[in-house]
């Protein structure tokens, strides 16, 4: 199979696991569907976790096929080290966000077969998306949501960077950038829930229904510009011998 589709493949599927994993959990297990004694309320730090846990089992899953970015976000930090080309990374990037939609799309149609009214609730509640102003969990401001997102942005793409060199220790990459994202979840999901992805937010704005559409060039603008900056200091930070990496090359 072409290396291109396989990648493509690859990286559709993580980016959908990723999202069923944490929106869905946003969604599914913080108590939005009443008080039921079955119905889980897992908070912050359980929704946290399942997007860390998510990223880590794919890390491990298609990380020696397309690296596991997962994340136009990383794609782009990547880019900016030299670490991918221009072409292979639009491919990345088409990728992650039609899998995202995917895994949106399961969420919504899980949601429509739950209980009447579901469907408006889970909307209303803003169906996990990303925002500022009054749709900021905390009523944060656009320019604290910014800084939230372009900083925090751009350490994770440094963490995974660094954590994917060849000097790395084999076989931790996985399990370090998945606590580094359940880390910056656990900061930022009361400021703008939390983004440093522009599919994850492209994935549930669009079945959000109304508000979200109208705010998500925030979150791919500022993680953008926080991988550039990010891929900008690791260059500036490693010597070209110790930043080779493995990120990009999933056969070594």
């Amino acid at each position: 199979m072409n290396t291109n589709i396989r990648i493509a493949i690859a990286e559709a599927i993580g980016t959908m696991v990723l999202v069923i994993g944490g929106p869905g959990t946003a969604i599914f297990a913080t108590g939005l569907f009443g008080a039921d004694p079955n119905s889980l309320n897992v908070g912050t730090l359980g929704v946290s976790l399942a997007f860390g846990l998510a990223l880590l089992a794919m890390a491990y899953t298609i990380g020696n096929i397309s690296g596991c970015h997962i994340n136009p976000a990383v794609t782009i930090g990547l880019l900016v080290l030299g670490k991918i080309e221009a072409a292979a990374a639009a491919v990345y990037i088409a990728a992650q966000i039609v899998g995202g939609i995917i895994g949106g799309l399961f969420i919504y149609l899980v949601v429509m077969g739950g209980p009447d009214g579901s469907l408006d609730k889970v909307q209303a509640a803003g169906f996990a998306s990303n925002g500022f102003d009054t749709h900021s969990p905390g009523g944060f401001d656009l320019a604290a949501v910014a800084a939230t997102e372009i900083v925090l942005t751009a350490v994770f793409v440094m963490i995974v960077v660094a954590t994917s060199r060849r000097t790395f220790t084999p076989g931790f990459t996985g399990l370090s950038v998945g606590l580094a994202l359940t880390l910056i979840h656990l900061i930022s999901i009361p400021i703008s829930n939390t983004s440093v992805n522009p599919a994850r937010s492209i994935a549930t704005a669009v079945f959000q229904g109304d508000w979200a559409l109208g705010q998500l060039w925030a979150f791919i603008v500022f993680p953008i510009i926080g991988a550039v900056i990010g891929g900008a200091l690791w260059r500036y930070l490693v010597q070209p011998e110790e930043a080779e990496g493995r990120v990009v090359d999933p056969d070594v």
